[in-house]
């Protein structure tokens, strides 16, 4: 009908080679009632040129149209622009080509669903026409991003609106725009170092910006998103150098944010609570380097007010520099701001800080890290001596340490795995089994000494089939069942009892040595564990003999 109107009936009809990218009937239905209207009111001129800029004078198919190619139109040769996806889609100048490689005798269509305009702005020149983006354009020239948008390539920009600024305190909003650094992150969080229409997304896809972090392109049925949330008003604004988005929503990347700004709505809210509430809110705003150890809300077993405690431990967890898991090594002194020294330990399946392990990525912000932790810190309090004393359940096992002469043993440095016996496991032996036991101090001695692994070994650094060396007996294998850690079989009631010179599991009951396996595996302890030497240790019967040791004279004196 509007090729009819246009006269350009005889023109497509005659003799030559085309291509024709032909708006589909929904295409014109889709254009604005005043576009449209301007269009058919001069059909000499504007209607006319209009249809000649969907041609091109030679045919091309699909395969032809390469990503990132460009064709003179048949409208004062102005360029129509293309782009073909990986996943198939082909647009020009991000209209999409629903219906192609239409054939006739001279030429081509390609069937679109949009009508499309002629290109001859720069992005620059777009945002500088409108009203709509003038907060944007302030913060581009503020950052000096302004001959960015001028410049030859094929860029994406997703334009926050200045009702998207109005919505972000005022505060935040000002402390950004006075820090080039974290403007100019904040800015480049919003460009894709590619042109992406919106015609070409068909799900989810990562895609990297300027500044480095991911944003997560998606839809939501014919909404295009932003990780996640469908907040794009305005698609498609196309430049020579590539394509503005408006969306009503501004995308601060992390690079940009405080600690307190990193940790809000997040998987660690309670911790972050609780830094407020101990006083710590000067730090989690601040430009100080740290990095914060926040425990996710899991770790947190029941609701927890503030105590002087607790407000200690809080700062215990804020570490005096901006660190990045990925440097930490094992046997890592971190100094907090409390005053404490933190261990670092490196397991082949965890990274731990103390008791607890790194359980998320890195969130890094503008002067300081946050690390997600999957248990509040237990900095240790004393030597191994120490915490079994400080315990009452372990009573019993601190006057058998003593009596075997193991007391120095507990308290010089070192770092040992000590799987506890609790009062509960002392009960369970039979009565005569154990006096005998507790008047033989060298029996003794070697039935603790196999509870006692070389090297340090927390909870998360347990995997299947992980071993340790015992200080007497071949081997402790230890796995994770129902996320509960079990040794030789017997599991541990509590873990991680740290301690200045090693960590304390609690057992209810004492561990028998396994009986000997033909296949001999690695050694999958902590990195400072000792290998086993099975040519030692060949006494797997040590717990039977020791415990066995008085009948079986009872029954030669009989005999």
């Amino acid at each position: 009908m509007y090729s009819d109107r246009a006269r350009l009936r005889e023109e497509v009809e005659g003799p030559g080679s085309f291509t024709f990218f032909a708006p589909s009937n929904e295409a014109w239905a889709a254009l604005p009632a005043e576009i449209l209207d301007a269009l058919v009111s001069n059909v000499n001129i504007e209607l006319l040129n209009a249809l000649h800029y969907h041609m091109v004078n030679r045919r091309l198919t699909s395969e032809e149209l390469k990503h990132g190619s460009s064709f003179s139109s048949m409208y004062q040769d102005s360029h129509v622009h293309i782009h073909h996806y990986s996943n198939g889609i082909v647009t020009v100048n991000c209209a999409r080509l629903i219906k192609p490689d239409q054939h006739a005798t001279n030429g081509i269509v390609h069937v679109i669903d949009r009508v499309i305009t002629a290109v001859s702005s720069d992005m620059q020149s777009i945002v500088d026409v409108d009203d709509d983006l003038e907060t944007l354009r302030a913060a581009f020239a503020a950052a000096g991003l302004s001959t960015l948008l001028e410049s030859p390539g094929q860029y994406t920009v997703f334009a926050p609106t200045n009702d998207a600024f109005a919505k972000i305190p005022r505060e935040t909003l000002n402390r950004i725009l006075g820090d080039p650094v974290a403007l100019k992150d904040l800015l480049n969080y919003h460009i894709l170092k590619q042109l992406q229409c919106a015609e070409s997304i068909v799900s989810g896809t990562s895609v990297e910006t300027l500044q480095g972090a991911a944003l997560e392109v998606g839809c939501d049925g014919d909404q295009m998103t932003l990780n996640g949330n469908a907040i794009v008003t305005k698609k498609d604004q196309l430049g020579t150098n590539g394509v503005i988005h408006y969306i009503s929503q501004l995308l601060i990347p992390d690079s940009a944010k405080t600690l307190l700004e990193l940790a809000e709505d997040s998987s660690v809210s309670t911790a972050t609570r609780l830094f407020v509430d101990a006083g710590l809110s000067s730090h989690l705003t601040g430009s100080e380097a740290l990095t914060m150890l926040a425990p996710l809300n899991d770790a947190f077993k029941e609701s927890v007010t503030m105590t002087p405690d607790l407000r200690a431990l809080m700062k215990n967890h804020l570490l005096k520099q901006q660190l990045s898991s990925k440097a930490l090594y094992h046997g890592q002194q971190l100094q907090t701001l409390g005053g404490l020294t933190l261990r670092v330990f490196v397991y082949r399946n965890n990274l731990c800080i103390e008791n607890a392990c790194i359980a998320a990525h890195d969130r890094t912000g503008r002067f300081a890290t946050m690390f997600t932790l999957d248990k509040v810190l237990a900095p240790p309090t004393g030597t191994l001596m120490d915490v079994l004393k400080a315990d009452e359940r372990f009573s019993q096992l601190v006057g058998a340490i003593q009596t075997a002469g193991m007391t120095e043993l507990l308290h010089q440095q070192g770092a040992l795995t000590f799987f506890a016996p609790t009062n509960e496991a002392f009960r369970a032996l039979p009565p005569a089994e154990l006096s005998q036991l507790l008047r033989n101090a060298d029996q003794l001695a070697a039935i603790l000494r196999l509870h006692l692994g070389q090297g340090l070994l927390v909870s998360g650094g347990v995997s299947s089939h992980t071993r340790l060396a015992p200080l007497q007996g071949d081997k402790l294998e230890l796995g994770v069942r129902n996320f509960t850690v079990y040794v030789n079989k017997v599991p541990v009631a509590d873990a991680d009892l740290m301690a200045t010179n090693g960590v304390v599991h609690a057992v209810n009951a004492f561990i028998r040595p396994l009986a000997p396996k033909a296949d001999w595996e690695q050694a999958d302890g902590p990195a400072s564990a000792t290998p086993v030497d099975s040519q030692r240790f060949r006494n797997d019967d040590l717990f039977e003999r020791v415990l066995m040791s008085r009948s079986s004279r009872t029954m030669n004196r009989r005999q």
